[in-house]
């Protein structure tokens, strides 16, 4: 990522948001290739997307930390550019086969349905884990609900 281009898209969601931090939160991008990162971000600019999911074991994987609520994250496009700061609102842990109808519809994949974010989500941890555990039903799935608080 271009350093100077992530001072900019701070910069500039630090003028339209004088609140947000000082020093910018790192970057990420949803999805695991640039198509879905571009897809994603398109649900989150309509309003469609307000909800992500991870699994915790890649989350830890990862060495990253459990999302909190009042977090702001910068949001990536598929070719890396920041487009977007969101702010977590609420985060809660649960079981894959606990995950509620209402975060499914929150996440805006597909049909919006429990068995649809079970199908897609159940894939993408199949092919994407970045775990040795891999997919389980009952592995812990981090839900994460978030505002659109700047978009570029």
């Amino acid at each position: 990522m271009n350093s100077m281009l992530l001072e900019d898209f701070w910069s500039a969601a630090r003028s339209a948001v004088p609140e947000l931090p000082v020093h910018a939160p790192q970057p990420w991008a949803f999805g695991a290739t640039p198509e879905h990162a571009d897809d994603l971000l398109a649900l989150v600019f309509d309003g469609t997307k307000t909800g992500t999911a991870s699994a915790l074991c890649d989350i830890e994987a990862e060495g990253e930390e459990v999302p909190r609520v009042g977090e702001v994250s910068i949001i990536l496009d598929g070719r890396d550019s920041p487009r977007a700061v969101i702010e977590t609102t609420a985060v809660v842990t649960v079981a894959f086969d606990e995950v509620t109808a209402e975060h499914a519809h929150a996440e805006g994949e597909g049909e919006r349905t429990l068995a649809a974010w079970r199908e897609i989500h159940e894939r993408f941890w199949r092919d994407y884990s970045q775990s040795s555990e891999g997919f389980a039903s009952d592995m812990l799935v981090v839900c994460e609900r978030f505002r659109l608080v700047f978009p570029r």
